[in-house]
């Protein structure tokens, strides 16, 4: 088979899907915009929501890309075969599609990327799909098996259509497995049951690479064990719901998503996801500066390798290290791989290396190679303020020791919690000076109260759904342009968005400046938004080239993660005034007209040469 470095694989998929017509648009960034419901995109098919929901997308209804990700809920599981936490996601959308044929176009076009273009072997390949269901009368889905029975039949395979494969696995030689809407139904409620009104979801078809030939005949997809990776998801979003039940759409979605590295693994024939091109080159820089072999400790070193990347990947997408949101998980990722590196005996400074090789390699990410020294510059701080909190952990341990002569479980709690030191170092260092932890269980129990107290303080801190669009949300939204409009007025041009996190209740702002705002300052921002607001401003859409957005002074910050074709929202009064104008894909009023008065709550530091303000806007005061 075919093996090539991660651009040649990012650049194939891309390539063939443009040959079939679809427009190519970039990976949107880690941290969302207009989605309070989550800290990280966590899969392709997020930022694409608005666009399955019915809004038009700018460069057309065929699109194709891939998108970086990152899951959180899989860093403890990190250190097996084949769990990450920052991964690619290959996307293939047809929004509107033509219901005769786009199940057939879509599963033409992934069988023949997979098995002709890249050469894996159809022999090793396993499709499920839609058994149907009687209780909530939607149909088998009968088309796409037929397409992919037509597939395997013209390689000579035959394929076997297993319905029961709880029960038989593939002991009865199934290619082809049903399942019913547990596994293959999407929607982003999950089950149909939960789906409200209104909502679009169908069955989807997954495929899947058997890494073990010959393995448990009782094994099939659905089953815990590793022997079928699943290396793509075909979403057939052909349904609504309505008060009656089910109904067709007359223009379904296409959704496709399929997990690159794991297209690597399949590449591979190799069931470690670390032995693949996307991991080559760091093992080998991490085997050099560890002196040890990569088989030597397994777990440390995919820890390792996944946590660098993933950091690397969030410092440039604006998440730099700190101690809440999104940074929080930042610093996490890396001390974990700074300690599983002393574990492999690695002495002083590493991960900055590590971080660049990966930069070396992502030439298809042209803002990360341009913030190359930023980024690693970042990691490097971050690595040595790091070894200072571990000589700030022992000297308090010691202390303590000195003070109580033990430390119990409670007390290695404190530890973390007030100084960053980890559970396992404290265990090392009283192991190294003759002692062992007394009471370990009451570590728990105290990290279980302090994340019944976090929770109880963050509670409506995400509050909204998916991409939510409530009234509310999309008053907040645009505001939030009037908002970056009036600091760039006040502060300087200087200033653009680092971010932002909208919920029905508030807005949360961040923006790059030096300086603590005055109190004369935040009242003039005030007033430029009100007064925006009160001169019952309309906003107009229009779509133009990026390069000529660029060129016309649109304001925008993110120009290298924006498809060729952009939306730019023009806030406007009745006498030509032009309040805010700026590159965007989210909700937005039709007028000012009832928004509210604007004001804010707070402004604070968010992180070095980021500023945050939080503010709200009241429907009843008088302007």
């Amino acid at each position: 088979m075919v093996k090539m470095t991660p651009d040649e694989l990012r650049k194939s998929y891309i390539d063939f899907m443009k040959g079939i017509g679809a427009s190519q648009v970039p990976s949107s960034s880690l941290l969302p915009e207009n989605d309070p419901s989550t800290l990280f995109t966590g899969s392709g098919m997020q930022p694409m929501v608005p666009y399955l929901l019915g809004e038009k997308h700018p460069i057309g209804n065929e699109i194709a890309n891939i998108q970086k990700c990152l899951r959180t809920v899989d860093i403890d599981e990190v250190g097996d075969t084949s769990h990450l936490t920052f991964f690619e996601m290959i996307g293939r959308w047809e929004f509107k599609a033509n219901e005769n044929n786009y199940k057939k176009k879509q599963i033409d076009a992934i069988w023949n990327w997979h098995i002709i273009e890249l050469g894996i072997d159809p022999g090793r390949l396993y499709i499920s799909a839609f058994i149907g269901s009687d209780d909530l009368n939607i149909q088998k889905d009968t088309e796409a098996i037929q397409i992919w029975s037509e597939k395997f039949k013209s390689v000579g395979i035959e394929p076997i259509i297993e319905d029961d494969p709880y029960q038989y696995g593939a002991s009865r030689g199934g290619r082809i497995f049903l399942y019913d809407e547990k596994e293959n139904w999407w929607s982003r409620a999950g089950s149909p049951l939960h789906m409200p009104v209104g909502e679009p979801g169908g069955p989807d078809s997954e495929m899947f690479y058997d890494l073990e030939p010959g393995g448990d005949p009782l094994d099939h997809p659905a089953s815990v064990s590793e022997r079928f990776l699943e290396i793509g998801n075909n979403v057939f979003m052909c349904y609504k719901k309505e008060d009656t039940g089910f109904v067709k759409m007359q223009n379904p979605n296409m959704d496709y998503g399929g997990g690159l590295e794991r297209v690597a693994t399949a590449l591979n024939g190799d069931k470690d996801i670390y032995n693949t091109a996307f991991f080559l080159n760091p093992k080998k820089k991490l085997m050099e500066l560890s002196g040890k072999q990569y088989t030597d400790d397994l777990k440390s070193f995919r820890i390792i390798l996944d946590h660098v990347r993933a950091a690397t990947f969030l410092i440039n997408d604006g998440a730099v290290p700190a101690n809440s949101d999104a940074g929080y998980i930042t610093r996490r990722l890396l001390r974990r791989a700074i300690r599983a590196g002393k574990k492999i005996g690695i002495q002083g400074s590493f991960v900055g290396e590590l971080s660049e090789v990966y930069i070396d390699e992502a030439t298809a990410y042209e803002d990360l190679i341009g913030n190359k020294k930023k980024v690693i510059e970042i990691v490097n701080k971050e690595e040595n303020l790091f070894y200072r909190t571990l000589q700030q952990g022992e000297f308090e341990i010691q202390k303590h020791l000195k003070n109580k002569g033990k430390v119990t479980g409670a007390d290695a709690f404190y530890f973390y919690e007030t100084y960053g030191f980890p559970l396992e170092l404290t265990e090392e260092f009283l192991t190294e000076s003759g002692y062992s932890m007394e009471d370990k269980a009451s570590y728990i129990e105290a990290a279980k109260k302090h994340a019944e107290k976090s929770r109880t303080a963050s509670v409506g801190k995400f509050k909204g759904g998916l991409a939510e669009h409530s009234t509310e949300t999309t008053a907040l939204h645009t505001v939030s342009h009037l908002l970056l409009a009036g600091l760039r007025e006040v502060l300087g041009d200087h200033v653009h968005q680092q971010g932002s996190n909208i919920t029905s209740e508030r807005l949360r702002f961040d923006f790059n400046h030096d300086e603590k705002l005055t109190p004369e300052q935040i009242a003039e921002v005030e007033k430029y938004v009100n007064d925006a607001i009160s001169s019952k401003a309309v906003t107009y859409i229009s779509e133009m080239p990026k390069i000529e957005a660029k060129e016309s002074n649109v304001e925008g910050n993110f120009w290298d993660k924006y498809p060729d074709i952009v939306k730019v929202y023009t806030i406007k009064d009745n006498e030509g005034k032009v309040w805010s104008r700026e590159v965007c894909g989210g909700p937005h009023v039709e007028d000012t007209t009832n928004l509210g008065k604007f004001s804010i709550k707070k402004e604070q530091s968010s992180a070095a040469g980021v500023r945050r303000i939080k503010g709200v806007i009241n429907k009843n005061a008088e302007q």
